[in-house]
């Protein structure tokens, strides 16, 4: 059985991040994903563009000096140029996202295992040991000093046995699920004429019952080339992510909602005439799963009241996007000009293992307050702590629990990560 110093379990930003600077610090690192790419979201998901990673300097004007998430995730937006121009801070290639990831593990001597599905935790107290993992060879075992899940869905914790939630506190019921698809052909600008009628028809449709999915609107993006329009506006409720049946009759589904729109836009604009769907994400989009329940709980209200923690490890600002979960409507809660919050190297760690550190989307945080660090430029700066805190706690021979917190955000500054 081959042993590492880290094993992340997931290839998306947060986890490519943590292999990235564990390895970089010296660790044998393994990186195992489920699909045939990394980029996660947005290589199985096509989640597209970034959301707002920077603070205002008014209400109507970028200040584009004063990125929260930098360190890795300014690298990844800097070695994109190498494949296309950088198209805006939101904006991004990603095609080319998938070749920059691969170069980013390979420089750094990251063993990278594709198609690769964790089935199974090996623990001994306060330590796991080993894992399991389903590949096209069959099971293979790895032991490794420090773990970290980068999974989105808390796959590795959730098998530890780790102490964990699902979905909202008062139902269990998680935010929606969504397929996001992209269209070529279509007349942009008579697209953008053509919008608001659209809309409404849409809403008097849905209304009568013609259009049977749930969203309030339809949310589209452009700026990945000429004549294509990014769709993110399907919608899938009251069914549950981590249950694969669940999970199999949403992406059903979800596919029949994506003709559903497509037929729409062809009857009522113009701009359709020429379209044609271009692509639908391999795999449906899941905004919110298993969250841990560790050391510490991050609240709405932490992030509301602005709260810098001693052990602040990443910043944010993304508003409290809350996706109706049993039906139509989205909630926002907005961040002002300056204002950012921070997120506590306390929720990264569970209350169960010396040797495991959760990154992404998954981190110990309520379903409000994982509404606005999910985002991808968020997770990809966790991603840097978590693997930061790994090559820090093997240095100093402590665990993620006992590592010197201090030393981490030093390393992170040194870095150039904002803490």
């Amino acid at each position: 059985m081959k042993k590492y110093d880290l094993i992340v379990i997931g290839g998306g930003l947060s986890g490519v991040a943590s292999a990235v600077c564990g390895a970089r610090e010296g660790l044998s690192t393994l990186l195992i994903e489920k699909s045939g790419t990394l980029g996660g979201a947005i290589s199985n998901n096509l989640v597209y563009p970034f959301m707002r990673y920077w603070t205002l300097a008014s209400e109507n004007e970028f200040d584009v000096s004063k990125y929260l998430s930098a360190g890795i995730f300014a690298e990844m937006r800097e070695r994109e140029k190498k494949y296309v121009k950088k198209y805006s801070d939101m904006q991004f290639g990603p095609e080319y996202f998938k070749l920059l990831l691969d170069d980013m593990v390979s420089e750094a001597g990251v063993d990278t295992l594709f198609h690769s599905t964790l089935c199974a935790v090996n623990t001994d107290n306060r330590s796991i040991k080993s894992i399991d993992v389903i590949t096209c060879a069959g099971i293979m075992s790895f032991e490794s000093e420090f773990f970290i899940d980068a999974s989105g869905d808390g796959a590795l914790f959730a098998l530890a046995g780790c102490d964990y939630q699902l979905g909202r506190e008062s139902d269990g019921l998680c935010q929606p699920m969504t397929t996001c698809f992209r269209m070529s052909g279509v007349d942009l600008a008579q697209f953008a004429k053509d919008r608001p009628m659209l809309q409404q028809k849409y809403r008097e449709l849905q209304a009568s019952g013609e259009i049977t999915n749930p969203r309030e609107n339809i949310l589209t993006f452009n700026g990945i080339g000429d004549g294509i329009l990014h769709f993110n506006t399907t919608r899938i409720i009251k069914l549950d992510p981590t249950d694969p049946f669940d999970k199999s009759r949403a992406e059903i589904e979800v596919r029949r909602q994506v003709f559903e729109i497509e037929q729409f836009l062809k009857k009522y604009s113009s701009a359709f005439e020429k379209s044609t769907i271009i692509s639908i994400a391999n795999e449906i989009g899941v905004r919110e799963s298993r969250k841990l329940r560790g050391v510490y709980i991050l609240t709405a209200q932490d992030l509301k009241d602005l709260t810098h923690f001693e052990d602040s490890i990443a910043l944010g600002n993304y508003d409290i996007d809350i996706h109706n979960p049993s039906g139509t409507g989205t909630s926002h809660y907005y961040f002002k000009g300056e204002e950012y919050y921070s997120i506590p190297y306390r929720s990264l760690i569970s209350k169960e293992y010396d040797n495991l550190l959760v990154t992404g989307r998954c981190i110990s945080a309520t379903h409000e307050a994982q509404a606005s660090v999910r985002i991808m430029p968020i997770c990809a700066t966790l991603g840097q702590a978590a693997g930061t805190a790994a090559a820090v706690a093997h240095v100093s021979g402590k665990n993620v629990h006992t590592v010197d917190v201090d030393s981490i955000r030093a390393l992170l500054i040194k870095n150039g990560a904002r803490v």
